[in-house]
């Protein structure tokens, strides 16, 4: 008998489903030994205070467009990893017991960064966990693209192409706020597929005198709007001077909702054009996954399954120049894949007039 655990943890994303499928039929399809599968209730909580539940081979038909996980989702910060929980629940024993009394072959685990680092604790107390790369921000290291990704850049672009004909229309300057706290991945994408004209991200920090001027030449030139696309965690040159605990002080001490609406009051100050803020939020993690998010999804759970058919664990899937392959979890976890500000797509958007904020 072959016991396997899928479990899916952090923020959700629209190929969730898609991957625990490619993960199970491959898994049916080539296992020489029936399979049991169990699937744990929202996140690393269900194997925490044991919800779970058998799942039979028909629960994942169906499921390759569905968004969000049909297993629903939470977040355990890894932070807290050894913090007892509020009844005093030891995370990590309860886990562990968890996995034994279940008799599980293996723990799959689709999630980001900080459940990665979970999935890398679990590896390191005895358990065998493959994980598989949940992120709509791309940031994982190791591997070139996330599941989640490309469905998220195809919403915020959206959001981009419907905004640009009430500003063309009202003559006026949008800033629009794309997910992305720590890199640059969605806005930068959305901002090329979508004709922005500046991009702020985390990685290259913005000067305002810089976005002003970049207005006030398609002002100039005749240009009855702008767009400005601008990530949540953009931040200003002044700002990336300040220590870390200096700037957590200044964020917390923000009053505006988020830099967007201050972003947006400069803008109407310094240039006198009406200035609105959009912000798609969470649509960007909704809906179903896109055509290329189901390819990938399919393939990670797929290269899973295989793994651990060959009797590996203890990896993350990842691809890299096209191809799929396995990196020793211990080398990805706890580590962010920025934005490189002298990357190929960057400097092609800088030939195509967007500003970076950082450049007059």
């Amino acid at each position: 008998m072959v016991r396997i655990g899928l479990l899916t943890s952090g923020g959700d994303c629209q190929a969730l489903n898609a991957t625990m499928r490619g993960i199970v039929k491959t898994v049916i399809n080539l296992s020489t030994e029936p399979v049991e599968i169990y699937g744990f209730e929202d996140g690393y909580q269900g194997m925490i205070y044991k919800r779970y539940r058998k799942m039979s081979p028909s629960d994942f038909s169906g499921i390759l467009t569905r968004g969000g996980t049909i297993l629903g989702t939470s977040r355990t910060p890894f932070k807290r990893l050894d913090t007892p929980e509020a009844d005093g629940v030891d995370k990590v024993a309860a886990m562990k017991e968890t996995y034994r009394d279940l008799k599980l072959d293996c723990l799959f685990m689709l999630g980001g960064n900080g459940s990665t680092k979970t999935a890398n604790r679990l590896r390191a107390e005895g358990l065998s966990v493959i994980a598989l790369p949940k992120t709509i921000d791309n940031d994982t290291w190791g591997t070139d693209l996330t599941f989640g990704f490309t469905s998220a850049v195809e919403i915020a672009t959206k959001c981009i192409d419907d905004i640009r004909t009430t500003a063309s229309s009202h003559g006026r300057v949008f800033v629009i706020e794309i997910m992305g706290h720590k890199v640059g991945w969605i806005p930068l994408y959305a901002a090329v597929a979508g004709g922005a004209d500046a991009c702020l991200i985390p990685e290259i920090p913005y000067d305002m005198d810089n976005v002003i001027a970049a207005i006030d030449r398609r002002m100039q030139a005749g240009a009855r709007f702008t767009i400005i696309v601008v990530a949540e965690g953009a931040i200003s040159r002044d700002e990336a001077r300040l220590s870390k605990r200096e700037y957590k002080k200044l964020v917390a001490e923000r009053t505006s909702p988020s830099i967007v609406y201050d972003i947006a009051r400069e803008i109407e100050t310094r240039t006198g054009r009406e200035t609105r803020v959009a912000i798609p939020g969470h649509t960007q993690r909704g809906g179903q996954p896109d055509a290329q998010d189901r390819v990938f999804a399919t393939q990670c759970g797929v290269e899973a399954a295989l793994g651990f058919l060959e009797g590996e664990s203890g990896f993350m899937v990842a691809q890299r120049s096209g191809k799929m392959c396995r990196v020793p979890l211990e080398e990805v976890a706890g580590k962010l894949k920025y934005v490189d500000p002298g990357s190929d797509l960057v400097r092609e958007a800088r030939f195509l007039g967007i500003s970076f904020g950082d450049e007059a």
